[in-house]
């Protein structure tokens, strides 16, 4: 899984490192990059295996061909998505795109969301986390525990 927060900061050539464990993770999953679009919710960048984007988009592939809200889905997601492979070094270059949609300039935090990951400006991080610790306590009733986790 994506666990944890880790910082790291571009290079000269626009690049950076990912995580070695991330890079791990993915590895294990057979793969040597991973799938990033723009978030829909925040100012981050959204970062995916390539089997979960797959999973996206067959479920996008099951609306009706002719409702507005696959084209929707399509464009939002698949269309701005971008493959980025490691390079020998374990480093992704983003685009100019992803960049200025997360309003990163050289400092970039990766943070682990379980399955998937995204990465933030650490500023803009450090305010949506305090709102999600917030929030997370007021609705804590509200996650569910199956019966299997209750040991």
């Amino acid at each position: 899984m994506f666990l944890s927060t880790y910082e790291n900061k571009l290079d000269k050539k626009g690049r950076v490192s990912v995580p070695a464990s991330f890079r791990s993770y993915l590895s294990n999953l057979g793969y040597n990059g991973v799938i990033c679009f723009p978030s829909f919710n925040n100012h981050s960048i959204e970062a995916w295996s390539q089997d979960r984007i797959e999973k996206i988009s067959n479920a996008i592939d099951t609306l009706n061909p002719f409702d507005e809200k696959k084209d929707y889905f399509s464009t939002s997601i698949l269309s701005e998505s971008i493959n980025l492979q490691f390079d020998s070094e374990g480093r992704i270059l983003l685009t100019e795109k992803l960049l200025k949609h997360a309003k990163i300039k050289n400092s970039m935090l990766f943070v682990g969301q379980g399955k998937t990951f995204q990465i933030w400006e650490p500023t803009i991080f450090e305010k949506f986390r305090v709102t999600a610790r917030k929030k997370s306590n007021i609705h804590r009733a509200s996650l569910k525990w199956e019966r299997q986790f209750n040991n």
